[in-house]
């Protein structure tokens, strides 16, 4: 990976510190090893995924031209926003393991949190259309070509699973929000292929057309229950929310059961990337406490119970006065 230096004065404060430190000596700052190191991985996962997802997504669009079936036009759009989701994930993989610079001291990470952001709304769109469309259809089902059809998303449906086990066993699905998402457009397109088989199907058997329109809302309610998850973490992300694994009152109780600790405030927890968790804060200590023993020891907890290597931490004794900051 490339190296990821910390310039220690990006958490200026409205004043100088007594101590404000990095801990240098518990892990190293050349690299974030850990999540990022898959990066190759997700980037050949991905492009497995985008090859398969686009020569699908213009079959099952012809197919569904030639069949008339709504489920294979609505997943093929649904596909074309998956494409276009995946090619953007690449590129935010792509962007994220530039160099940190002057300008961008975190380097490029976040763009993968937007890239999910943004993969969450389009599937929130896509599944708007598919129901904008459904419903014109309720009223007067056209008739299918339900054989073609049941092939063309079988073939598709295939091509999902090799795209979704492609991701699985070679990206880093749960943990990066951004791999995570692209993996649910994949999903959604399985979940939109089975939908295609099952109305043609029905249709086969029964002549009931009204299950194309039927089904293609279902899929769609299961594409926005999938894409509001993503929204809402990439939002999170965003805002500066503490990571969902890390309660910040364990965090500050864990770090006052140090000796010499009096007191923890200004303590900050967030998130600059998958699996890249960032934390700050000032220390209070006894005056006769050695604050390099404290600083050791507090950056030391912080990684190795809570799995926070990035810390800044400020530590702080009665001659230092300070005022309150806003945040």
């Amino acid at each position: 990976m490339t190296n990821h230096q910390h310039n220690d004065s990006h958490h200026k404060h409205e004043h100088q510190g007594h101590e404000h430190g990095h801990n240098h000596s518990e892990h190293n700052h050349s690299g974030h090893s850990h999540s990022h190191s898959h990066a190759p991985d997700n980037l050949k996962g991905l492009l497995i995924a985008l090859i398969i997802t686009g020569s699908i997504m213009l079959l099952e669009f012809f197919g569904g031209l030639v069949t008339g079936s709504l489920a294979l036009l609505s997943d093929s759009g649904h596909m074309l926003g998956d494409t276009v989701s995946l090619a953007l994930s690449l590129v935010a993989m792509i962007f994220a393991v530039k160099p940190p610079s002057l300008k961008n001291s975190y380097g490029y990470y976040r763009f993968e949190i937007m890239a999910a952001l943004f993969n969450g709304v389009t599937l929130f769109i896509i599944a708007g259309f598919i129901i904008w469309e459904a419903y014109q259809r309720f009223f007067s089902p056209p008739e299918v070509a339900s054989g073609t059809m049941m092939i063309i998303a079988a073939v598709g449906l295939l091509a999902n699973l090799v795209s979704a086990w492609s991701l699985m066993r070679k990206s880093n699905v749960q943990e990066n929000i951004n791999v995570r998402s692209a993996y649910l457009h994949i999903v959604s397109d399985a979940l939109g292929s089975v939908g295609a088989l099952l109305a043609g199907l029905i249709m086969k058997l029964f002549s009931w057309y009204i299950a194309d329109p039927i089904i293609s809302v279902l899929v769609a309610l299961l594409i926005l229950r999938g894409a509001w998850g993503v929204i809402k973490q990439a939002f999170h992300i965003l805002m500066e929310g503490t990571p969902l694994n890390v309660n910040t009152r364990d965090v500050q109780e864990a770090l006052l059961r140090i000796d010499g600790v009096i007191e923890v405030h200004d303590l900050h927890i967030w998130t600059i990337t998958s699996g890249l968790d960032a934390l700050s804060g000032h220390l209070l200590i006894q005056d006769h406490k050695d604050h390099q023993r404290v600083l050791q020891e507090a950056t030391s907890l912080v990684e190795e119970t809570f799995g926070i290597q990035h810390s800044t931490l400020q530590i702080e004794n009665s001659s230092m006065k300070h005022r309150s900051l806003k945040v």
